[in-house]
């Protein structure tokens, strides 16, 4: 059965690609939602209309959709506008811990095939000065990472530690997602 991941993320891209998977890489031209409901709903709402815009192109694939959704404290850290967003969001996190979900599904039509999960993972930062805000924001491009940062570039500059899977606050569940695709996958046989 083909497979489909309908996101432009290059980090889910790398991550599936690394898991073993073969699949083609769709946009889906769904409207997030980035407010109004609780952060983890949030995610799998995204993931669902992701999923199901290009299920509905290609009813035959099977199709994930995936978002990732960085809570602290109540409040969705998107990302950032400019690179001064970016120095307060982070010097907003040192010290403190904030969790990452990412919300999943995977649809197939034909087969009425659907099947949504959210993993969670907590990432603790230590706390560092302003210095080292400035020279991680040289070295990381991140205006296009929610958060302000990535877990995958210069992590011992910001991360204490993570509960949970740190490919998740890359950006997909592979492990999870893997396990799902294979009972899925075999189950469409």
């Amino acid at each position: 059965m083909r497979l489909i991941l309908a996101s432009a993320s290059p980090r889910r891209k790398e991550l599936l690609e690394k898991a073993g998977f073969s699949f083609d890489v769709q946009l889906s031209d769904a409207e997030e939602l980035s407010g109004g409901l609780y952060f983890e709903k949030i995610a799998l709402f995204n993931a669902v209309a992701k999923a199901e815009s290009v299920a509905v192109l290609n009813p035959d694939a099977l199709v994930i959709g995936a978002d990732t959704v960085i809570e602290y404290r109540g409040r969705i850290l998107g990302k950032p506008s400019s690179l001064k967003d970016a120095s307060g969001m982070l010097a907003m996190l040192s010290g403190k811990s904030h969790r990452v979900v990412s919300g999943v599904c995977v649809r197939n039509i034909k087969n009425s095939i659907s099947c949504v999960f959210a993993e969670c993972s907590t990432v603790h930062f230590g706390n560092f000065t302003s210095e080292v805000i400035d020279d991680y924001l040289t070295l990381v491009h991140v205006l296009d990472k929610a958060g302000a940062y990535a877990v995958q570039e210069y992590a011992d500059m910001l991360v204490e530690r993570i509960e949970g899977s740190v490919e998740n606050v890359i950006g997909l569940p592979v492990e999870r997602l893997a396990e799902t695709l294979r009972h899925l996958l075999v189950k469409a046989l």
